[in-house]
């Protein structure tokens, strides 16, 4: 297996809705035609969290893999989140995955897990079955450490192991098992490739990873882009200065009550970025306090991001 190169911006975008909270196929177009125009940008990852994946039906979500993958137009993978909790039925929902256009999967842990935690062996398992039904290479999620989901340093080392997984898309949030286990994943799985998803912590994990896949991603892709290049280079006079930009957009849309906020944010960041018209979402997410668009707005506007330049750049 030839494993797709993710090593730079992965974006996890939204799924764009109408009014009427349908799939906005024709947003779909512009959201994914926009974020593809970036060369530094090496895949798309939809059906996430941000994506509002698991709100959607089996035939929508076939559907929104299918329209992403047009909006590209193949200049880069579409990467579909596997998120049904039996490993049967996740096997399936990647075999949905490949015939609408998936060039690879990320596997979500089994959500019972997260209440409950795992026996040993099952992620293993999960993964292993996933990739023997669908062919889909696949990319290791790894959990907050608040969760009982998230998996010990041992399976993570088995996951990377198994034939089909390629990459690791972090999100411990715990920076001790970030800065003891990420060494210990890189000597010895050194063919995985490693992202961050900290959307939220992007500066202390930028210097150990090959890049960032993460739902900001699809809100403020040029000054990820920078801060991965800074990342690589070891330049922490730049890449501090590039979060310390993104900090006030990063308050706005992360530093909420609930991480699942983000999702709604983004879309009013979209919105004043000039990519979507509005911030339509599905319950059980909620609309946010009146004026946080406007606070949304103001960050993006004071990170350079919404003005007539970066209204050009997203045109």
């Amino acid at each position: 297996m030839e494993a797709l190169d993710l090593r730079g911006l992965v974006p996890a975008p939204v799924t764009p809705f109408t009014r009427d909270g349908e799939v906005d196929h024709a947003a779909i177009q512009r959201l994914g035609g926009w974020l593809g125009s970036f060369k530094e940008v090496k895949g798309l990852v939809v059906l996430g969290h941000a994506g509002e994946g698991t709100f959607l039906t089996p035939d929508e979500q076939a559907s929104v893999i299918e329209s992403f993958v047009k909006s590209v137009d193949g200049k880069i993978p579409v990467i579909a989140g596997i998120t049904l909790e039996g490993t049967n039925v996740a096997a399936l929902e990647a075999k949905r995955a490949v015939k609408a256009g998936a060039e690879a999967g990320l596997v979500y842990p089994s959500h019972g897990w997260l209440r409950f935690g795992y026996q040993k062996g099952a992620p293993q398992d999960r993964y292993r079955a996933i990739y023997q039904e669908s062919g889909l290479p696949l990319i290791l999620f790894q959990y907050p450490d608040a969760t009982k989901a998230t998996y010990n340093l041992e399976t993570q080392l088995d996951i990377a192991a198994l034939p089909g997984v390629f990459a690791m898309k972090n999100g411990v949030r715990n920076m001790r098992r970030w800065d003891t286990e990420i060494p210990v994943v890189r000597r010895e799985r050194p063919n995985l490739q490693i992202l961050t998803c900290h959307d939220e912590y992007l500066l202390h994990t930028m210097f150990d990873v090959d890049g960032a896949l993460v739902g900001y991603g699809g809100l403020t892709p040029e000054p990820l882009i920078e801060l991965i290049a800074a990342g690589k280079a070891r330049d922490y006079a730049k890449a501090r200065a590039i979060h310390d930009r993104l900090l006030p957009v990063t308050r706005t849309v992360y530093h909420r009550g609930s991480h699942m906020e983000g999702t709604v944010a983004l879309k009013h960041g979209l919105v004043a970025r000039g990519i979507l018209e509005h911030a339509t979402i599905r319950s059980p997410l909620l609309p946010l306090d009146p004026g946080a668009d406007v606070e949304i707005a103001d960050a993006l506007r004071s990170a350079g991001l919404v003005g007539p330049a970066a209204r050009s750049n997203a045109a």
